[in-house]
Protein backbone atom coordinates (compact mmCIF):
# COMPACT_ATOMS: atom_id res chain seq x y z
CA UNK A 1 0.00 0.00 0.00
CA UNK A 2 1.18 3.36 -1.15
CA UNK A 3 4.11 3.72 1.72
CA UNK A 4 1.22 1.92 2.52
CA UNK A 5 -0.52 1.17 6.04
CA UNK A 6 -0.34 -1.46 7.98
CA UNK A 7 -3.99 -2.79 7.24
CA UNK A 8 -5.74 -4.56 9.67
CA UNK A 9 -1.96 -5.38 11.37
CA UNK A 10 -1.19 -8.72 10.07
CA UNK A 11 0.62 -6.82 7.12
CA UNK A 12 3.12 -4.61 7.28
CA UNK A 13 2.48 -2.46 4.24
CA UNK A 14 5.12 -1.89 1.78
CA UNK A 15 4.85 0.60 -1.20
CA UNK A 16 3.28 -0.64 -3.83
CA UNK A 17 0.34 0.49 -6.23
CA UNK A 18 -2.73 1.57 -5.23
CA UNK A 19 -5.11 -0.54 -3.74
CA UNK A 20 -8.55 -0.75 -1.78
CA UNK A 21 -9.81 -2.60 0.74
CA UNK A 22 -12.81 -3.51 3.09
CA UNK A 23 -13.24 -2.31 6.44
CA UNK A 24 -15.59 -1.90 9.59
CA UNK A 25 -15.11 1.45 10.77
CA UNK A 26 -15.64 1.82 14.47
CA UNK A 27 -15.58 5.50 15.60
CA UNK A 28 -17.16 3.86 19.19
CA UNK A 29 -13.49 2.56 20.02
CA UNK A 30 -12.22 6.45 18.53
CA UNK A 31 -11.71 7.62 22.17
CA UNK A 32 -9.65 5.26 23.61
CA UNK A 33 -7.35 4.61 20.69
CA UNK A 34 -7.08 7.66 18.59
CA UNK A 35 -4.11 8.97 20.66
CA UNK A 36 -2.40 5.57 20.78
CA UNK A 37 -3.04 5.41 16.77
CA UNK A 38 -1.48 8.75 15.99
CA UNK A 39 1.40 8.45 17.50
CA UNK A 40 1.86 4.69 16.74
CA UNK A 41 -0.39 2.87 13.51
CA UNK A 42 0.86 4.35 10.48
CA UNK A 43 -2.51 3.95 8.92
CA UNK A 44 -4.22 6.68 11.06
CA UNK A 45 -1.69 9.33 9.66
CA UNK A 46 -2.75 7.78 5.95
CA UNK A 47 -6.75 8.34 6.44
CA UNK A 48 -7.77 5.14 8.10
CA UNK A 49 -10.20 5.57 11.08
CA UNK A 50 -10.23 3.00 13.68
CA UNK A 51 -11.03 -0.24 12.16
CA UNK A 52 -11.13 -3.96 11.64
CA UNK A 53 -10.24 -4.98 8.28
CA UNK A 54 -12.72 -7.67 6.64
CA UNK A 55 -10.54 -7.99 3.18
CA UNK A 56 -7.39 -6.28 2.52
CA UNK A 57 -5.64 -6.52 -0.25
CA UNK A 58 -8.74 -5.83 -2.44
CA UNK A 59 -8.67 -5.04 -6.04
CA UNK A 60 -7.08 -1.78 -8.08
CA UNK A 61 -9.20 1.24 -7.11
CA UNK A 62 -9.24 1.35 -11.01
CA UNK A 63 -11.01 -1.75 -11.08
CA UNK A 64 -13.82 -0.99 -8.90
CA UNK A 65 -16.93 -0.66 -11.62
CA UNK A 66 -20.59 -0.66 -11.45
CA UNK A 67 -20.16 -4.75 -11.36
CA UNK A 68 -17.62 -5.00 -8.64
CA UNK A 69 -20.56 -2.45 -6.50
CA UNK A 70 -23.26 -4.55 -7.08
CA UNK A 71 -21.44 -7.98 -5.52
CA UNK A 72 -20.14 -6.66 -3.03
CA UNK A 73 -23.57 -4.72 -2.08
CA UNK A 74 -24.91 -7.77 -2.62
CA UNK A 75 -22.44 -9.55 -0.12
CA UNK A 76 -23.39 -6.69 2.28
CA UNK A 77 -27.09 -7.41 2.30
CA UNK A 78 -26.61 -10.67 2.92
CA UNK A 79 -25.29 -10.32 5.91
CA UNK A 80 -26.74 -9.30 9.63
CA UNK A 81 -25.92 -6.05 11.44
CA UNK A 82 -24.74 -6.36 14.52
CA UNK A 83 -23.17 -5.69 18.17
CA UNK A 84 -19.66 -6.60 19.53
CA UNK A 85 -17.29 -5.82 22.05
CA UNK A 86 -14.33 -4.63 22.90
CA UNK A 87 -12.40 -5.16 26.06
CA UNK A 88 -9.50 -7.30 25.47
CA UNK A 89 -5.91 -7.04 23.64
CA UNK A 90 -3.77 -9.21 22.08
CA UNK A 91 -0.50 -9.34 20.15
CA UNK A 92 0.66 -10.36 16.95
CA UNK A 93 4.62 -9.64 16.19
CA UNK A 94 5.56 -5.79 16.81
CA UNK A 95 1.43 -5.10 16.40
CA UNK A 96 -0.96 -4.31 19.95
CA UNK A 97 -4.75 -4.49 19.09
CA UNK A 98 -8.19 -4.97 20.49
CA UNK A 99 -10.08 -8.47 20.28
CA UNK A 100 -13.66 -7.84 19.15
CA UNK A 101 -15.86 -10.28 20.59
CA UNK A 102 -17.69 -12.28 18.94
CA UNK A 103 -14.89 -12.75 16.56
CA UNK A 104 -17.54 -15.04 14.48
CA UNK A 105 -19.44 -12.38 12.08
CA UNK A 106 -16.44 -10.77 11.01
CA UNK A 107 -14.77 -13.84 10.06
CA UNK A 108 -18.48 -14.75 8.42
CA UNK A 109 -18.30 -11.61 6.41
CA UNK A 110 -14.91 -12.31 5.23
CA UNK A 111 -15.42 -15.77 4.04
CA UNK A 112 -18.54 -14.52 2.13
CA UNK A 113 -16.28 -11.68 0.39
CA UNK A 114 -13.71 -14.39 -0.52
CA UNK A 115 -16.56 -16.47 -2.18
CA UNK A 116 -17.76 -14.02 -4.24
CA UNK A 117 -14.09 -12.76 -5.44
CA UNK A 118 -12.11 -15.49 -5.00
CA UNK A 119 -8.87 -13.84 -6.30
CA UNK A 120 -8.16 -11.89 -3.44
CA UNK A 121 -8.02 -13.81 -0.49
CA UNK A 122 -7.28 -12.27 2.61
CA UNK A 123 -3.33 -10.47 3.32
CA UNK A 124 -3.07 -12.52 -0.08
CA UNK A 125 -3.21 -15.87 1.64
CA UNK A 126 -0.48 -15.27 3.92
CA UNK A 127 -2.02 -16.66 6.93
CA UNK A 128 -4.05 -19.70 7.68
CA UNK A 129 -6.24 -18.39 10.30
CA UNK A 130 -8.16 -15.12 10.11
CA UNK A 131 -7.80 -13.55 13.16
CA UNK A 132 -10.38 -10.00 13.16
CA UNK A 133 -8.63 -7.47 15.54
CA UNK A 134 -8.73 -3.57 15.81
CA UNK A 135 -5.28 -2.48 15.46
CA UNK A 136 -4.18 0.26 17.91
CA UNK A 137 -0.11 0.41 17.93
CA UNK A 138 2.93 -0.54 15.57
CA UNK A 139 6.61 -0.87 17.71
CA UNK A 140 8.97 -3.11 19.74
CA UNK A 141 7.86 -4.68 22.81
CA UNK A 142 9.02 -2.13 25.15
CA UNK A 143 6.72 0.24 23.30
CA UNK A 144 4.12 -1.90 23.17
CA UNK A 145 4.08 -3.09 26.84
CA UNK A 146 4.12 0.49 27.67
CA UNK A 147 1.26 1.00 25.79
CA UNK A 148 -0.96 -1.89 26.97
CA UNK A 149 -0.37 -0.89 30.16
CA UNK A 150 -2.33 2.57 29.36
CA UNK A 151 -4.56 1.11 27.73
CA UNK A 152 -5.27 -1.48 30.65
CA UNK A 153 -5.85 2.03 32.73
CA UNK A 154 -8.55 2.98 30.68
CA UNK A 155 -12.30 2.49 32.79
CA UNK A 156 -13.88 2.61 29.23
CA UNK A 157 -11.53 -0.26 28.05
CA UNK A 158 -11.87 -1.94 31.58
CA UNK A 159 -15.96 -2.12 30.89
CA UNK A 160 -15.93 -2.96 27.48
CA UNK A 161 -15.99 -0.75 24.62
CA UNK A 162 -19.52 -1.67 23.04
CA UNK A 163 -20.13 -1.03 19.14
CA UNK A 164 -22.41 -1.99 16.39
CA UNK A 165 -21.26 -3.42 12.76
CA UNK A 166 -24.44 -1.51 10.69
CA UNK A 167 -22.20 -1.17 7.51
CA UNK A 168 -18.99 -2.24 5.21
CA UNK A 169 -17.18 0.78 4.04
CA UNK A 170 -14.86 0.13 1.03
CA UNK A 171 -11.92 2.60 0.98
CA UNK A 172 -9.06 3.45 -1.55
CA UNK A 173 -5.61 4.96 -1.66
CA UNK A 174 -5.00 6.22 -4.89
CA UNK A 175 -4.64 9.63 -4.39
CA UNK A 176 -1.78 8.56 -1.62
CA UNK A 177 -4.22 8.80 1.08
CA UNK A 178 -6.83 6.15 2.29
CA UNK A 179 -10.35 7.62 1.61
CA UNK A 180 -13.89 5.59 1.47
CA UNK A 181 -15.13 4.93 -1.83
CA UNK A 182 -18.80 3.25 -1.28
CA UNK A 183 -20.41 2.29 2.25
CA UNK A 184 -22.63 -0.93 2.34
CA UNK A 185 -25.55 -1.12 4.94
CA UNK A 186 -25.84 -4.46 5.91
CA UNK A 187 -28.95 -6.12 6.11
CA UNK A 188 -30.88 -4.79 9.25
CA UNK A 189 -31.94 -1.80 10.73
CA UNK A 190 -32.43 -3.80 13.80
CA UNK A 191 -29.09 -4.78 15.15
CA UNK A 192 -28.57 -8.23 16.06
CA UNK A 193 -27.21 -8.55 19.89
CA UNK A 194 -24.58 -11.22 19.97
CA UNK A 195 -22.66 -10.03 22.69
CA UNK A 196 -21.95 -12.25 25.52
CA UNK A 197 -21.01 -11.70 29.12
CA UNK A 198 -17.23 -12.19 29.32
CA UNK A 199 -16.18 -12.57 33.00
Amino acid sequence: MLSVVCFGARDQLKTIMPQSALIIAVPEAEPVVADFRERFDPAAHSGVPAHITVLFPFMSPKWLDAGVIERLRAVATGRPAFSFRMKRIGRFPNILYLKPEPAAPFIAMTDALCAQFPDFPPYEGQFEEIIPHLTVANGHNAQLNRIEADLRASSTLRSGINAQCKQIALIENSTGRWVTKKIFPLATTTVTDVITTRK
